[in-house]
């Protein structure tokens, strides 16, 4: 086996390993906090891409526009979010995160980094070192990708 396909490979198991253990604690989270995997990708979408329309949002999850306006009203009455008129089209309305949102999804990410530090411990010194110099090139590797792409 060339050294490529057992790095493909190895990448490949840690990636699996990976995003089962990152999926398996968003949905425990979003379970916990009462919220359907939708709203809680929704709500995540704006914390990290900042406020948008109705139609927007219909396209980041593939659905309707009528759709979307219903899970972003569920949200906006569990006070998550904020919709307000868009300046520019008093008939186009925005999204954004509530304060109450956004405190929801940062204790949300700080249950999902817990798994990580508990990980991290589970390293000794030189193993750290080492996993933390592979992470660097990989991270940088996947970014040049993306920019391509």
């Amino acid at each position: 086996m060339s050294n490529t396909t057992q790095l493909s490979e190895i990448t490949r198991e840690w990636m699996d390993v990976f995003m089962h253990r990152s999926m398996s604690g968003w949905r425990q989270y979003a379970k916990a906090t009462g919220l359907s995997m939708p709203q809680f990708s929704l709500l995540m979408r704006l914390h990290y891409h900042g406020d948008c329309g109705i139609s927007d949002i219909s396209d980041h999850m593939d659905t309707s526009n009528a759709a979307a306006s219903q899970l972003v009203e569920k949200l906006v009455q569990n006070e998550l979010l904020e919709r307000t008129e868009d300046p520019n089209d008093r008939r186009a309305k925005h999204v954004n995160l509530s304060a109450k949102g956004r405190d929801l999804i940062k204790k949300g990410i700080s249950e999902r980094n817990r798994w990580v530090n508990e990980l991290v411990a589970e390293l000794d010194a030189d193993q750290r070192a080492t996993v933390a110099k592979a992470l660097v090139i990989l991270t940088e590797a996947a970014r040049k990708l993306e920019r391509a792409n």
